[in-house]
């Protein structure tokens, strides 16, 4: 047995690798043939943001706001002052959805149906797939916007413009073109409840971890023009104009984001500008890598990721991965790709891959990761929809939110960790690998060896477990080929 289990995990490994290097050879002759070869190879010391338009633009306020209960009450605040529009783009959307909880739960419908007697309200929706295999099936989407529409005047189109297995996956909300909160939040409770709190106690049902940004300033612009690019091309009618927003704070932001060749008349080859901006920022990490995301599916992205862990760029150098238990497909097929980069690691200590649960006391349950994170040294940081896999990077419609400003990449990462680690931020604000070689490591590693013994977990953080058999890293890279080919 331990011979032939020895032939497996060889033959996994050679297979794993040649899927690998298929997937990746596949997407460079892809953005070649675009004109988008430079997205995978940017020069050696090349600036951080991504190369095209549209350009950083100075003078934005921006904050981040984590887990729904900070981020769903901020958009129903920016919703109840709109006084010229209201745009929304959406994965999905649920009519009901409660975007606060207590004594007054203001129901997204009704919030949006009152809008629309004064001001346009615009709602621009995923139209489900064209087969019923997953959803929100093309029923469910008619249905919600029949809801949405009937008896008001909001205005609801459904794009089906989607290339074959994939979708329209942004979440935005743009008011006034003064306003805009980009991120992963979709306002529907399908699949779960997006309304959850930095506690995430135990004894409910699903729980839900996500991040969204809130900007004002003339970043605002390039989020209500990409809204303004889709509604035309779906709807069939052009948008009033709308002055630029003023300065509204100090802070430089980017909005990058994907768009496949051949969706758009606005981009007919395409933009690729999230895996862009990935790509230069990974390359450029110095001492620590903190990605949340829901998959870790992407060939490129733990290609260069293989690449840190092998040859570190200097001894404090970290990378710490907060995902799902099990991504929304039920199979664990992230654990392939952490094969690999544990592998890489050597036992060396410089990867942590961890989960996160609900918990209370001793009692814990499920808590998705659908948060879409990246940050890099403190100096580079990441939020919006995408995903770290082949839909989100190359064939999903999605929009990031990139700021280099280290102030906002440290204070986030540390509102994060707090999070996490169930800790005050000045218990933990030391030299990032000191905390986690010394918080962290110790409470994942001690929460697994608690579920794998049976006892009851004491801790939200949890480490997630190294593979045992390699044939699981063929998963992603197999449906990478199948629906990207």
């Amino acid at each position: 047995m331990g011979a032939m289990g020895s032939a497996v995990e060889r033959l996994d490994h050679a297979v794993g690798e040649r899927l690998e290097r298929l997937v990746r050879d596949h997407h460079r002759r892809r953005l070649e043939r675009l004109g988008s070869g430079h997205v995978l190879r940017p020069p050696a010391g090349s600036e951080l943001w991504a190369e095209g338009e549209p350009p950083p633009r100075e003078g934005n306020g921006f904050s981040v706001l984590i887990d729904g209960e900070q981020a769903l009450p901020a958009i129903a605040a920016a919703l109840g002052a709109a006084r010229s529009h209201v745009h929304i783009a959406g994965w999905h959307l649920t009519p009901d959805f409660a975007l606060a909880r207590g004594e007054r739960e203001p129901r997204l419908r009704e919030m949006l149906a009152e809008l629309a007697e004064r001001i346009d309200v615009c709602v621009l929706l995923w139209a489900g797939p064209p087969l019923p295999v997953f959803r929100p099936r093309r029923s469910d989407v008619r249905a919600v916007r029949d809801e949405l529409t009937r008896g008001t005047k909001i205005r609801c189109e459904l794009d089906a413009r989607e290339r074959t297995f994939h979708c329209h996956h942004e979440k935005l909300v743009i008011v006034d073109d003064e306003v805009a909160f980009v991120g992963g939040i979709d306002l529907t409770s399908l699949s779960g409840d997006r309304f959850d709190s930095r506690a995430h106690p135990a004894g409910g049902g699903l729980g839900w971890h996500d991040v969204a940004t809130r900007i004002e300033g003339p970043a605002v612009a390039d989020v209500a023009d990409h809204f303004r690019q889709r509604w035309r091309e779906i709807a069939g009618e052009a948008l009033p104009p709308s002055d630029p927003p003023h300065r509204s704070g100090e802070l430089t932001i980017q909005v990058v984001r994907t768009v496949p060749e051949g969706t758009y008349g606005f981009a007919p080859k395409g933009e690729f500008r999230i895996l862009d901006s990935y790509v230069r920022a990974l390359r450029s990490a110095e001492s620590l890598i903190y990605i949340e995301n829901q998959f870790l599916w992407s060939a490129e992205i733990v290609e260069i990721l293989a690449q840190k862990l092998r040859t570190p760029p200097r001894p404090e150098f970290r990378i710490v991965l907060l995902l799902p238990a099990n991504p929304n497909n039920g199979a664990d097929t992230t654990r392939g790709q952490l094969g690999r980069l544990i592998e890489a690691d050597r036992d060396q200590g410089r990867l942590l891959p961890v989960t996160i649960h609900c918990h209370s006391g001793t009692e814990s349950h499920s808590l998705y990761v659908h948060a879409k994170v990246g940050i890099v040294d403190d100096r580079w940081v990441t939020v919006g929809s995408a995903n770290l896999n082949e839909h989100s990077l190359f064939n999903d419609t999605e929009m990031n939110v990139v700021t280099t400003d280290r102030e906002v990449g440290r204070d986030t990462r540390l509102a994060l960790w707090s999070e996490h680690l169930e800790r005050p931020v000045e218990q933990i604000a030391g030299h990032p690998t000191t905390v986690i070689d010394e918080v962290w490591k110790p409470i994942a590693g001690e929460q697994l060896e608690r579920r794998e013994a049976g006892e009851p977990l004491t801790h939200r953080l949890i480490r997630l477990p190294a593979v045992s058999r390699r044939s699981k890293r063929l998963i992603g890279p197999m449906r990478g080929l199948l629906v990207d080919a």
